[in-house]
């Protein structure tokens, strides 16, 4: 995932945050927002991983494995700001499960905003 490619400000995961969407499955939060400024620009995704999730190196390999199944997806609606807010048990549900079932797991957070 290129570095364009995700938030990192808080400002934007604020506007995601206030003027945005979600929807959830049990494991994964999912809040988009639509920017007007750049409505055919490249979507950009930020990842929430709280502590409650684990230790620190349970929550940073959990973000690389996030960011890998993310790429792994087709591409979601452009001109969108996505953030990605795991739950506590995903770390272990990734680890366990395998990278196979995290793609799916995205694809059917991501699933329920195209619809």
């Amino acid at each position: 995932m290129e570095r364009r490619q995700r938030l990192s400000r808080s400002r934007d995961f604020d506007a995601v945050y206030r003027r945005g969407r979600s929807v959830s499955t049990r494991s994964i939060t999912l809040h988009w927002f639509a920017r007007e400024d750049d409505p055919d620009g490249i979507a950009r995704v930020g990842l929430a991983v709280p502590r409650a999730v684990g230790t620190a190196v349970a929550r940073n390999r959990l973000k690389r494995k996030l960011r890998a199944a993310w790429v792994e997806l087709e591409l979601p609606p452009a001109g969108r700001d996505y953030v990605l807010a795991a739950r506590p048990g995903l770390a272990e549900a990734a680890e366990s499960r395998g990278h196979d079932w995290l793609v799916d797991e995205l694809r059917e957070v991501v699933g329920k905003v195209t619809a």
